[in-house]
């Protein structure tokens, strides 16, 4: 172990004041904001200012001389980081939440020193590659292959998507045992690949031409690696279940990505609705204008209610792997709030909204992607449904509101919404109504969170508003829900289908 020199060295609000302090330096005193979000990749002198305030200690244990993996830290970087540019917030979440906490859980001891002191002394990064070309959300048959050679494992396969590509000094890499017989085993191995030691370096074989995010390299990775065998993850009963852990406590780590995102768009949205004037008199006179900050405003009440939620539940001294319902409410919602923000901003900002620069059309296309990654939010909302309703059978209840008004996650605000959601649930129901439910029962979890905010000392205007928020979105879905239909795509659609032919 190294000795704690971060820890020792500032308070965290002395520690977040001083990075708050580089980023606004170099973001528009030292460099040309404009410029730098439509640049692919990060300038290097920018990311080596910002990396300079060891931004990512936070995520590193105190015995190896980080700050603490203290999750209320963690997401505070994040959200200052999101404030400015949200490219450089997501490098931080795949940094932390991806690589370093991982490590900090499962590695083995003999390694973790090593790997550390590396990103607090040379500002190495790390990434996760899970995803491959043929395997996206159906990644657990991963054809990716791990097997055993003397003191090292071979691995082989060809990663996607990942963050970070050809940039992350080290990976976590996602595979399956390959046997004798040339089959794969059926649980999921963890390995350290470090980029710099022989045998281990990543050939990147295509860049992508990400839409959004462009400051974060993307691409197709061709994996062919030797890697120690005591760079091998160490779960605490199965693989999939470490895979489960560690996804479920990044997406309780959205809502910091989330938090100051959201702060950006309604401060931005507050600024020009109160200073623009339209016939004589501000845009923020206007009823609907009103009525869709408040929509943003909501946003930014969910927002910390799941942060205060995560500081407190989602450490690394947990384990998550059961906590589905929650951590897809939270990923899903928040990442659906944060796309309707920025297009909301975007609509209030008028023609110049449209500019490439501007904050709301830099947010649309920067936030989009947090829809799909990690699990695309109609496969979450799916998941949180068919959760649900396991337990709603087990219990034999298959009233919602009477379930949700016991259940841990939503008994707190169950009744604030039971005349709407006082139906039963049809077993039988088609895939898109399970989207539906999914986003229903989301909405009463965060709800749930929103209630609990309130009893810490919350701004009670904030909290109201927000509920009845949330009540709108509910009212809405289930309407959605309870509408019979079942129209489908027509694939044969030209036949006599030409406007043209009818004039």
């Amino acid at each position: 172990m190294i000795t704690p020199s971060i820890t020792e060295r500032a308070t965290f609000s002395e520690f977040l004041k001083s990075f708050n302090e580089t980023l606004k330096n170099v973001f528009y005193e030292r460099d040309d904001m404009d410029k730098l979000i439509q640049e692919r990749g990060f300038p290097a002198l920018v990311l080596q200012d910002i990396m300079a305030n060891n931004p990512l200690s936070v995520g590193i244990p105190k015995e190896y001389g980080g700050r603490g993996t203290e999750v209320k830290e963690i997401l505070g970087i994040l959200e200052a980081s999101s404030y400015e540019s949200l490219p450089l917030s997501l490098t931080f979440g795949i940094n932390i939440a991806l690589f370093l906490g991982p490590v900090a859980k499962y590695a083995q001891e003999t390694v973790k020193e090593n790997v550390f002191t590396r990103f607090l002394t040379q500002q190495n990064m790390g990434g996760l590659m899970i995803t491959e070309p043929d395997y996206g959300s159906d990644a657990l048959n991963m054809q990716t292959t791990n097997a055993r050679n003397g003191s090292n494992y071979h691995i082989k396969g060809t990663k996607h998507w990942q963050g970070l590509t050809g940039m992350a000094d080290y990976w976590l890499i996602t595979s399956r045992q390959k046997y004798e017989n040339g089959e794969l085993g059926r649980d999921i191995d963890f390995f350290i690949c470090d980029v710099q030691q022989p045998y281990q370096s990543i050939r990147v074989e295509e860049y992508y031409n990400n839409m959004g995010l462009c400051p974060i390299p993307y691409g197709k990775n061709f994996v062919d690696i030797q890697v120690p065998e005591q760079f091998k993850l160490e779960p605490e009963s199965t693989g999939l279940k470490l895979l489960m852990d560690l996804l479920h406590r990044s997406r309780y780590q959205f809502p910091g990505m989330g938090m100051g995102f959201i702060r950006r768009m309604l401060d931005e949205a507050i600024n020009h609705c109160t200073s623009r004037i339209i016939g004589g008199r501000p845009l923020m006179v206007l009823d609907q204008v009103q009525h869709q900050i408040s929509k943003i405003q909501s946003a930014f009440t969910i927002c910390s209610a799941m942060c205060l939620r995560s500081s407190v539940h989602s450490g690394i001294d947990n384990n998550l792997a059961s906590e589905t319902v929650e951590a897809n409410s939270m990923k899903a919602y928040i990442t659906d709030l944060m796309q309707e923000s920025a297009q909301t901003m975007t609509q209030l900002s008028g023609a110049n909204g449209y500019k490439a620069e501007s904050i709301g059309i830099r947010g649309i296309v920067d936030s989009r992607p947090f829809q799909i990654f990690e699990g695309s939010n109609e496969m979450l909302y799916t998941q949180i449904s068919e959760m649900v309703l396991k337990l709603m059978i087990r219990q034999k209840t298959m009233n919602l509101a009477e379930f949700l008004m016991g259940y841990k996650l939503t008994k707190n605000v169950a009744d604030h919404f039971k005349s709407m959601l006082n139906f039963t649930i049809d077993m039988k129901v088609l895939q898109r109504k399970s989207v539906d439910l999914g986003k229903i029962i989301s909405r009463v979890v965060s709800a749930n969170l929103v209630a609990d905010l309130e009893t810490k000392g919350f701004r009670q205007d904030l909290i109201g508003n927000s509920l009845e928020t949330i009540k709108h979105e509910i009212s809405m879905f289930v309407s959605s829900y309870k509408f019979q239909t079942r129209v489908v795509p027509i694939e044969e659609y030209r036949d006599s289908s030409s406007w043209l032919s009818l004039c």
